[in-house]
């Protein structure tokens, strides 16, 4: 039986938190190593990284729109199927559901074990552990997920801190003069850099995490811009100079394709015990984001579970966790650790994910074009359409780059909407009998 939740409202501090904790995951950690395997000058990788930024930003201020007008929990979900059909909506969800967050839960859970120092556990079994009790504790009540997560989240950002700030104090043994150099236009405008850019635009993507959330939002109006664009802004400054503290202390070829590159610059900067106590440090940090991600991908099944009889078994109750969507989606990250490989998993994660938020970014067009939210207190996104196209064109740069240099995800992403499609219509002829009986 589901646990009653807490009628108590979560307040624009939780929400900044839980964005700040769904963004800083594994991409920040470990995406460095991939980045570099065909990117050579540290000035592009610091582009690459401002760059994800700017893309995130745009998108966080297109979702505190859309969420001001559409005030429900679910977000692709929610928003797509009011703006444009429920098919879109519903296709939107079933990337949530089946990658959006099991995948990153999946990948945290696996750079948890790549970081942990002090032994090796069995990476696939220590990993689905690790989730089950983060799940576990989410389905308690909401002001233990509230706090957990709050608790979490201060304790990765002030690990981060420290991080850069000890970078930056400490010199550099290491010659890489290049981060200083000036820009090197054939990378930035090459198929690497674009399928680069999926890499990062994947360790941004907690950015959106207030929107699935805002049935729990107090005053989400006023709370949902501040969490989202303040946490994106606040990320985008730490993921940057923590970049630059990976390559101003390590060589770049011991960090070229690499998954732990954290321990590994801790230990030019530290030697081998900061390698220790800081992979131990990451390694919980990553628990923070595993925490943000269950919270919030639970609520997109619970979401869908309202309109689509194909999804009845996870529908919960008024003021009732949603206990069965969070150990649905704990199966299957668990399931996607025992039979991916992060990279395979990273990329078709990030291709979908990418043409659900850029879909839904373009919503901001409808409402603006059609006057849609007519409330006074509606948030407006600035320099409108300029954020909304920066953010769709960048997107359709990479997807179309990803799909060149890494067709094998690619493909097997767009088949993942395929079976949407298929459950869509499955859930459509069950309801039609539903009503004929």
């Amino acid at each position: 039986m589901n646990k009653p939740a807490s009628n108590t409202k979560i307040t624009a501090v939780t929400g900044l938190a839980l964005v700040i904790a769904n963004m800083i995951g594994t991409g920040a950690f470990t995406s460095l190593g991939f980045q570099l395997e065909e990117l050579y000058n540290p000035a592009t990788i610091l582009i690459l990284w401002g760059l994800g930024g700017v893309i995130a930003l745009s998108g966080a201020f297109s979702y505190s729109e859309i969420g001001s007008y559409i005030q429900r929990s679910g977000g692709e979900y929610a928003f797509l199927s009011k703006l444009f059909h429920p098919l879109i909506g519903y296709l939107s969800g079933w990337i949530s559901i089946t990658v959006g967050f099991a995948a990153p839960i999946a990948l945290s859970a696996i750079a948890f074990v790549a970081y942990f120092p002090f032994f090796e556990p069995s990476p696939k079994w220590t990993s689905i552990v690790l989730i089950a009790l983060v799940t576990a504790i989410h389905t308690r009540n909401l002001s233990v997920s509230s706090k957990f997560q709050n608790v979490s989240t201060l304790f990765k950002v002030g690990l981060i801190v420290l991080m850069i700030a000890i970078g930056l104090i400490m010199p550099s043994a290491f010659n890489n003069g290049a981060v200083y150099t000036g820009i090197d236009m054939t990378e930035l405008l090459s198929p690497a850099f674009a399928v680069a850019l999926i890499y990062v635009s994947y360790s941004y993507s907690g950015w959106n995490a207030a929107a699935y959330i805002i049935d729990e939002i107090k005053d989400p109006r006023k709370a949902l811009p501040v969490a989202l664009i303040g946490g994106t802004v606040i990320v985008t400054l730490l993921y940057t100079l923590l970049q630059f503290i990976f390559l101003k202390h390590a060589p770049l070829e011991a960090l070229r394709g690499q998954l732990n590159v954290g321990t590994i610059v801790m230990q030019e900067i530290a030697g081998e015990k900061g390698r220790t106590y800081f992979g131990l440090a990451i390694s919980l940090l990553l628990i923070s984001g595993i925490s943000a991600m269950v919270w919030i991908g639970s609520r997109v099944t619970s979401s869908i579970a309202r309109d689509h009889q194909f999804w009845f078994f996870f529908k919960q109750k008024a003021n009732e966790l949603p206990t069965r969507a969070l150990w649905f989606q704990f199966v299957i990250s668990a399931l996607m650790i025992i039979t991916g490989t992060f990279d395979q998993i990273l990329i078709y994660c990030g291709v979908l994910l990418t043409i659900s938020s850029m879909v839904t970014v373009f919503g901001v067009f409808k409402i603006r074009l059609q006057h849609l939210n007519k409330s006074k207190n509606a948030y407006k996104s600035p320099l409108f359409p300029i954020l909304q196209i920066i953010y769709i064109g960048l997107s359709l740069w990479m997807i179309f780059y990803a799909f060149l240099n890494k067709p094998v995800e690619t493909l097997l992403g767009f088949s993942n909407l395929f079976l949407g499609l298929i459950t869509y219509y499955m859930s459509k002829n069950i309801k039609i009998k539903s009503n004929n009986n």
